[in-house]
């Protein structure tokens, strides 16, 4: 993967160059057709993703509704990043909106690089902390918007 192009990413952007390259150098591509799935809620969760050419839907199951999409991505954005953080089962399903290409990112390498570099581990961390938090006020802002649609 080219440094230059994680520079664009928003997790990446405090990085210093040789970090970059070392970031690159983890990351794997891999394509996908429209409607594949890159995974799906509740499965076991080892690498993170970042979405290089085409869209990926984020959405969860809802009973007795169907799917409800929680986001459309671009390219530059990433997903997937809680199974880098916590051993826990995925919290939604990643389909494939359009023919795609992600860099996959796996936990075991991302800690490894984190171990041996805690500068990246620092910049990395805080700009996952502020990623998550962010996710957490958009669903809590649906979830209000939900109950104000269901009032009626």
């Amino acid at each position: 993967m080219d440094a230059a192009v994680l520079k664009k990413v928003a997790l990446f952007e405090g990085l210093t160059q040789g970090q970059l390259a070392k970031v690159a150098r983890i990351a794997q591509p891999r394509t996908h057709v429209a409607g594949d799935y890159l995974f799906r809620e509740g499965d076991a969760g080892q690498d993170m993703f970042i979405l290089a050419d085409g869209k990926v839907r984020i959405s969860k199951s809802v009973p007795g509704i169907g799917e409800e999409a929680l986001a459309i991505l671009e390219p530059g954005q990433y997903f997937g990043e809680m199974a880098v953080i916590e051993d826990s089962p995925r919290s939604a399903d990643a389909i494939a909106h359009t023919s795609c290409t992600v860099w996959v990112i796996e936990r075991a390498k991302l800690d490894q690089l984190m171990f041996t570099d805690k500068d990246l581990a620092y910049v990395l961390l805080w700009t996952f902390v502020r990623t998550l938090s962010e996710r957490l006020r958009e669903t809590n802002d649906k979830i209000k918007a939900f109950f104000a649609i269901s009032r009626f």
